[in-house]
């Protein structure tokens, strides 16, 4: 199959704007001056101009259909796969149990043509692992309906292999109002850095009589209104639904953006919470997602690593029972509560040790972790509170770390590894003992779970009975009036080997 004939005019309009620029800026600039458009010596070159434009311009034309006509597209066979190239020919092809989020985008000149980009992470790839530009806008989100189903374990039915799979239905858990997206903004920890610049520079102009200082706000206050833009502009109309076949968010002001994340897919989450945004009860969640945080394009990576750009708690409970539907303990909330803004031993928390406490003053009682029967959680930062959800089967590797004054204190450090993203997971100035007995329950813990882990289709993982049900052939049923609640499963797991 191949992608929308006008695909390669909406992404190489750059290049036909630079031809027509070439050409027609010295016409354009006589007309605004009111000087002849076409003098005598360029009457005469007149015909080979126009001719030697129209060549160029035949040539980028039939450069963009050749484009279109060698670019296919196939789904077969548990891969996806993608030909491009006319002289110097390219294949690329992914597993589709391997999918990690599935994105459809929509720049601004492909909404109006109503045409979308389709492009999707695949494990251990760098970047991403597969993307069609542009496809008709229904014909992208049955082609993501049909790999996630794939992906997920969910299958056609009584269908043919090869048979389209109905986009699954959804339940809205969320939306973030524009106006708290800007409060968030306006109260961010930039805002906060250039408004103090702002106040230095005013002291410093005072003092030294000198208003040379102002000259360093321009270059702030433009940087700043650039990224409120950007920031406003990813995280317009936020909202997020739960389907089978993942999370659903959908965001964008101008450049719209649809993200399907499968839950069993996220390596790791953070739930952070500024100082400034304390009062309000804000918070922001982020997540590591395999090729996510290896893109180009910063701006981009930030907002499609973003889960939940700025949310109150029981939005973030909301978040976290669909990222961990089986939180492995008999009181979540507590668990996480206090992981958001508990001291000391609240929810069984196991913090840095009193001797300790003049290498983080404001910190040690706050820097401490807890395990679930299916995560590991570590919580940091007094002022700038911070939780760190890590599931047992992602720990991919561990490392203790230990500086001179740390073992002047009887402290060490345990960094766990997983796929690059904006979390770092870091249990920051542990006892010895505690981060000894740690590393070695948090890996067999790792094990146990892993095996556990017998297939890499997150539905199978999570709901086995629900992706049994949805294989099944069901009757047609009116659906409910209201959504239903997402609630986390209380379950209990028996405990890993412990390794002395």
């Amino acid at each position: 199959m191949r992608v929308h004939p006008a695909s390669p005019f909406v992404r190489g309009w750059v290049a036909l704007a630079a031809i027509a620029f070439f050409f027609g800026r010295d016409i354009f600039e006589r007309s605004l001056q009111g000087r002849p458009v076409f003098q005598d010596e360029l009457a005469g070159r007149a015909p080979f101009l126009l001719a030697g434009g129209g060549v160029v311009l035949l040539i980028a034309v039939l450069g963009f259909v050749l484009t279109w006509y060698f670019t296919k597209y196939q789904v077969s066979g548990g891969y996806v796969r993608v030909n491009t190239g006319l002289l110097f020919r390219q294949q690329r092809q992914a597993r589709l149990d391997r999918v990690q989020a599935i994105d459809i985008v929509q720049p601004l000149l492909a909404r109006i043509f109503g045409l979308a980009e389709l492009k999707f992470e695949v494990a251990d790839a760098g970047e991403s692992a597969v993307r069609l530009a542009y496809l008709k806008i229904e014909d992208a989100r049955q082609l993501r309906a049909t790999i996630l189903a794939r992906a997920a374990g969910v299958t056609a039915g009584t269908g043919s292999p090869g048979e389209a799979v109905p986009e699954a239905p959804e339940f809205p858990v969320l939306a973030v109002p524009p106006s708290r997206l800007v409060g968030s903004l306006l109260l961010s920890e930039q805002s906060f850095f250039v408004a103090l610049g702002a106040v230095v520079s005013v002291v410093l102009s005072v003092l030294t009589e000198s208003s040379a200082f102002y000259l360093y706000l321009i270059p702030a206050a433009l940087g700043l209104a650039a990224s409120y833009w950007s920031l406003f502009n990813k995280g317009y109309n936020f909202t997020a639904a739960i389907s089978p076949d993942g999370i659903r968010l959908r965001y964008g002001l101008l450049d719209t953006q649809a993200q399907t994340l499968p839950p069993g897919r996220i390596q790791a989450l953070k739930i952070t919470q500024p100082p400034l945004w304390r009062p309000f009860g804000w918070y922001r969640m982020q997540v590591n997602v395999a090729g996510y945080g290896l893109v180009d394009n910063a701006g981009e990576g930030t907002s499609r690593t973003t889960l939940l750009p700025v949310g109150r708690l029981d939005d973030v409970m909301s978040m976290l029972a669909l990222v961990l539907p089986d939180p492995g303990s008999d009181h979540p909330a507590d668990v996480f509560t206090a992981g958001l803004a508990g001291l000391d031993s609240d929810g069984g928390y196991v913090t840095t040790p009193r001797r300790a406490r003049f290498l983080a003053p404001l910190g040690w009682r706050r820097n401490g972790f807890t395990a679930t029967g299916t995560a590991l959680l570590l919580r940091s930062g007094r002022w700038w509170r911070e939780l760190v959800v890590v599931p047992h089967q992602r720990t991919q590797s561990m490392a203790l770390q230990q500086g001179p004054l740390a073992r002047r204190f009887g402290v060490a450090d345990l960094v766990l590894h997983t796929t690059a993203g904006p979390v770092t997971p870091r249990l920051a100035q542990a006892g010895v003992d505690e981060a000894l007995a740690l590393f070695d329950q948090q890996s067999a813990r790792a094990r146990l779970a892993r095996k556990r882990q017998t297939t890499e289709q997150w539905l199978r993982q999570v709901a086995p009975p629900l992706a049994e049900a949805v294989e099944a052939p069901q009757p047609v049923v009116e659906p409910p009036e209201t959504p239903p609640v997402v609630e986390p499963v209380e379950t209990q797991t028996k405990e890993g080997p412990k390794h002395g």
